[in-house]
């Protein structure tokens, strides 16, 4: 159903710098005509990636209650608009009060400053002691112990990063003792057929509320792709809110 001449975007297993790209056609989205080429940018990475974690590994239902680490980053603050269209709780951590501000903004219920405060207690004070249903952690081994204990019964904690490495202590009596789920979670090395059936589940539930303004891209900055190493320098140091994109004249 695709011409020669239509505005798209599309999750890219790698490449994303090239100037062309070879995409199957099921994995393509059209922009809407109001759309830049950046906002298009600012989607697939980062929404999909929020998309399958919430909803397809943590199993996120509406009335749950989701904690979201790195609240300020692309895919942080794709998540927190996610699960508040979902009709479920958002909480995030962040480590800039400007990241706190904009995670507010997007509709997290609380917004913690790990740099400055433990974020566990914070959670279980606001959830009465209950604890949280799924937590989309980029993080990994620092934060294991505390998200186990940050989880309710039969809760999920997806990782999808490994931030702070890879090697930590699992208390199996606590996963065990309250029914808990450890899911570790790649997107685009999976088969081509997951992607496109991702991408669909994704378009028919959430892309209506992008096209209507409900829920938007968040984007930082743009960087000419020829100054590549000067975004990803931004991006190392943490200064980002939300996507940095590369333009190609």
């Amino acid at each position: 159903e695709w011409a020669v001449g239509d505005r798209v975007c599309a999750l890219l297993p790698g490449g994303g710098y090239a100037e062309q790209v070879a995409v199957p056609a099921g994995m393509l989205i059209g922009l809407p005509d109001d759309w830049t080429y950046a906002m298009g940018a600012a989607i697939p990475e980062v929404w999909l990636t929020a998309f399958l974690n919430l909803f397809i590994e943590g199993r996120l239902q509406a009335g749950e209650r989701a904690l979201i680490h790195a609240g300020g980053s692309g895919v942080g603050t794709a998540a927190i608009q996610l699960v508040r269209a979902a009709e479920a709780t958002a909480y995030a951590t962040a480590g800039a009060e400007f990241k706190l501000e904009k995670c507010r903004e997007l509709g997290a219920a609380l917004a913690v400053n790990y740099k400055k405060m433990d974020w566990l207690p914070e959670i279980m004070a606001v959830t009465g002691g209950e604890g949280v249903d799924v937590i989309l952690d980029p993080v990994g081994a620092d934060y294991l112990q505390r998200d186990l204990r940050a989880l309710r019964e039969n809760g999920r904690l997806v990782h999808i990063g490994l931030l702070s490495g890879s090697q930590a202590e699992l208390n199996l009596g606590l996963v065990m003792g309250k029914s808990l789920r450890l899911i570790g979670s790649r997107l685009r090395p999976r088969p081509v057929a997951e992607k496109i059936a991702i991408t669909r589940q994704f378009q028919e539930r959430f892309w209506p509320l992008l096209e209507d303004g409900t829920l938007s891209p968040i984007i930082d900055c743009q960087f000419p792709i020829m100054e590549a190493g000067a975004a990803h320098e931004y991006v190392r140091q943490n200064k980002n809110l939300g996507k940095v994109i590369l333009t190609v004249d």
